[in-house]
């Protein structure tokens, strides 16, 4: 979907500067003029920069959903993106564990979800190999992923980000959507900047990838957030479900340098979807570090983002800590970071896959949690042929 008209400031605005955003701004940019609205000062402040960095492989998701097909296509595309541009990135490969007994059959599950969506290399394996790859942990049986790895996030988004400005792209940072109609061809924008000077812009595409208040953005289109029809002119639309709910998740660091280079590579206990991720994991990053987290935690009502964390968690970090290395001491950890998740899905219920929405020009990007990261350049192509 293209547009030469003067009345345009650019053929496709994109809201929200995250890395699903920054990778279509990328993708866009090469044949359409692209701008990027930003509430923030800069990059990747919400959820982007607030996770795991885990390059996830397809394991857990419905076989044939988005989340599966463009996870394992973006696995392998995140990774020659690197390798191509210098992006931190390391090849750990990952463990899906079993650490009692009672909780062998929970892998069987796995497994068989791992195998029904052709995940490379997926493997089980006994104890003993196991142990030999982790011998901190106490294994009773693993799933090995080996195409699975951890990324610095932050350079990722950046990669993506210098890649958009090369293309022509343009970003307005600090600047916060508060209204949006559309118009003949298009939409009118109306923005907001940190001193409340007032902006508008004209488009002929929105992307809405705003992440956690996406659903926000689609409210300011009248759009019902739990779905239903809409008018469009003589038609109806039919609506999806565009209300997410918020998931917090907090994380503890390993301080102590000893502790946290005797493990390798991620390792995952059997997931928990209907608590709202895949449980308390260990995971390591880009220059060696080791995290315990996230935390699952739903959001109710209006909130305020707050990355600040405290040390009330302690207790029960070290207690999960402890499944996997059971001579964590309480001063090996620390807070770290807190990350919040846009979910579609309700609490107590299952995975629920991405939603890409296309209506006349507006695009709706929702529920873009983990694998987002990994899937972000597929991501960014479903958007750009949904707009040709």
């Amino acid at each position: 979907m293209t547009s030469t008209s003067t009345d345009f400031d650019a053929e496709v605005v994109v809201i929200g500067a995250g890395v699903v955003g920054l990778a279509v701004a990328a993708r866009l940019a090469r044949d359409r003029s692209v701008l990027v609205l930003e509430r923030h000062e800069g990059i990747a402040r919400e959820t982007s920069s607030h996770n795991s960095g885990v390059v996830h492989a397809g394991i857990y998701y419905e076989t044939g959903s988005l989340k599966h097909r463009l996870c394992l296509e973006g696995n392998s595309a995140l990774k020659a993106w690197c390798d191509d541009r210098g992006v931190p990135l390391a090849r750990t490969g990952k463990l899906i564990v079993a650490l009692a007994e009672e909780e062998r059959d929970g892998l069987d599950a796995v497994y068989r979800q791992a195998t029904a969506n052709d995940v490379p290399g997926i493997e089980r394996i006994s104890r003993a190999a196991a142990r030999e790859l982790e011998p901190a942990v106490p294994i009773v049986e693993a799933i090995l992923s080996p195409s699975t790895g951890v990324v610095d996030a932050f350079a990722y988004a950046r990669s993506f980000e210098a890649e958009a400005h090369a293309q022509g792209a343009l970003f307005a940072y600090r600047h916060e959507l508060r209204g949006v109609e559309r118009m003949p061809g298009g939409f009118v924008l109306h923005a907001v900047d940190l001193d409340g000077a007032e902006a508008t812009l004209r488009c002929a595409a929105l992307v809405n990838a705003a992440g956690l208040r996406a659903h926000e953005v689609a409210a300011l289109l009248g759009y019902p957030l739990d779905g239903g029809t809409c008018e469009a002119g003589a038609d109806t639309v039919e609506v999806p479900m565009l209300r997410q709910r918020i998931n917090v998740g907090r994380y503890y660091d390993i301080v102590n340098t000893s502790v946290a280079r005797s493990v390798t590579r991620p390792i995952y206990p059997l997931p928990d979807h209907r608590a709202g991720g895949l449980g308390l994991h260990l995971t390591v990053d880009t220059e060696g570090g080791a995290h315990l987290g996230p935390s699952m935690e739903w959001v109710e009502g209006e909130f305020a983002l707050d990355y600040r964390n405290d040390d009330t968690w302690r207790d029960a970090f070290l207690q999960a800590g402890r499944r996997f290395l059971p001579a964590l001491a309480s001063d090996d950890l620390a807070p770290g970071q807190v990350g919040y998740r846009p979910k579609l899905q309700r609490p107590d219920e299952g995975l629920v896959d991405f939603l890409i929405w296309h209506d006349r020009g507006y695009v709706h990007l929702g529920g873009i949690e983990s694998p987002g990261l990994t899937a972000s350049i597929p991501l960014a192509r479903e958007v750009a042929e949904g707009l040709r």
